[in-house]
């Protein structure tokens, strides 16, 4: 069941995608369909295929940047348009399986302040992954735990689940990939507890990655090391300038 256009939904899944046409309709459609009081937003990064129309015509409320901004841009802006009190972070490729949505909503108790949906915990069916991006995730949760005392196992996991008053204790600034350890340490440097729960993950069956594994890897490791060193903080916001 949806949200009427004059409610207020109690979730938002916030996808942010950017060509992504073939396959985002359906990612919308499942997680519309797990949602008992909800709305999908979908964050357009300046597609030129047509994916804001496919997510709308499947139901999503869509926000269109009108460039390619790359995703951290696009779900920093998309985190101040959203509406509910609940907000979902789940890929608009297709790889994450938005019916197990009710799964990061029920460990969102009170008291947890981030949910994150583990694929190490959970299931990599074959070709989900590669080789390189395996034990590169694998190397940076690890750093993630020695500098931050934790016991972590998916620290680049995309598909999230966070209340809306948490923003308010961060100032996200990541443009790119780097914007999962970008929210995941802001909670934690904030004091905030953060679980897992195992979840599944799918190859894609449309197009490719545009993780890059050296550059965006290099991007995420320098933001886990400038947090860990204290910095990007400054004024509380999720509009911060873009560094």
């Amino acid at each position: 069941m949806t949200t009427k256009p004059d409610s207020t939904p109690t979730v938002t899944v916030l996808i942010a995608a950017y060509n992504e046409a073939p396959v985002i309709g359906n990612v919308v459609r499942t997680a519309l369909q797990a949602l008992a009081d909800g709305e999908v937003l979908v964050v357009d990064d300046g597609s030129s295929d047509g994916t804001d129309a496919a997510a709308a015509a499947a139901g999503a409320r869509v926000l269109r940047l009108p460039g390619n901004g790359g995703k951290g841009a696009a779900v920093r802006r998309g985190l101040t348009e959203v509406r509910g009190e609940r907000i979902v972070l789940i890929d608009g490729d297709g790889q994450d399986d938005p019916s197990e949505i009710p799964r990061l909503l029920e460990a969102l108790q009170p008291g947890v302040d981030l949910v994150v949906g583990s694929r190490f915990m959970g299931l990599f069916e074959p070709g989900a992954i590669t080789p390189v991006n395996h034990w590169g995730n694998r190397f940076l949760t690890s750093l993630v735990n020695l500098l931050f005392t934790t016991t972590l196992t998916d620290t680049q996991a995309g598909f999230k689940a966070f209340r809306t008053d948490v923003l308010r204790r961060m100032n996200l600034r990541a443009d790119r990939f780097d914007i999962e350890v970008d929210l995941l340490l802001g909670v934690l440097r904030a004091g905030g507890r953060v679980v897992e729960v195992p979840v599944s993950r799918r190859s894609r069956q449309f197009g490719k990655s545009r993780l890059n594994s050296l550059l965006d890897g290099m991007r995420i490791l320098r933001r886990i090391v400038a947090l860990r060193m204290g910095g990007s903080d400054g004024p509380v916001g999720l509009g911060a300038s873009q560094e």
